[in-house]
């Protein structure tokens, strides 16, 4: 997982170099998608986050941006400062998809890697 981490990061990080800040979030998203997918690598895009409640799997119009190997979600965002309701969504989706990993990846920024946060599935429900 460290690996496929690290060259999602590389291909974001190559993105943000050549657009720089100021582009739109489904911009980056395809670039990333394509970057990725150049690498060789399986990618979802707006992938479907159902939610299951009281055993009925319900659409309630969540969307991961990216899913990479089926192993990764990637949230990217364009704003001036995450909040935490960011982390909360990005950490909603590992827990509604059943993965372990995501990356919260703001491009809005002048350095990019100062803006990529990597997170854990913590929510173990009750």
């Amino acid at each position: 997982m460290n690996e496929l981490t690290r060259v999602v990061i590389g291909a974001a990080i190559k993105i943000h170099r050549r657009l720089g800040p100021g582009v739109l979030e489904s911009s980056y998203e395809a670039c990333l998608a394509y970057e990725l997918t150049a690498l060789g690598l399986r990618v979802e895009r707006q992938k479907p986050v159902p939610l299951i409640y009281e055993g009925v799997k319900l659409d309630c119009g969540f969307r991961a941006d990216l899913v990479v190997e089926g192993r990764l979600v990637v949230e990217l965002k364009c704003k001036d400062a995450l909040h935490p309701v960011d982390h909360l969504q990005l950490l909603s989706h590992l827990r509604l998809l059943g993965l372990p990993v995501g990356l919260l990846v703001n491009f809005h920024v002048t350095v990019l890697k100062d803006s990529i946060t990597r997170m854990v599935k913590e929510y173990r429900g009750e």
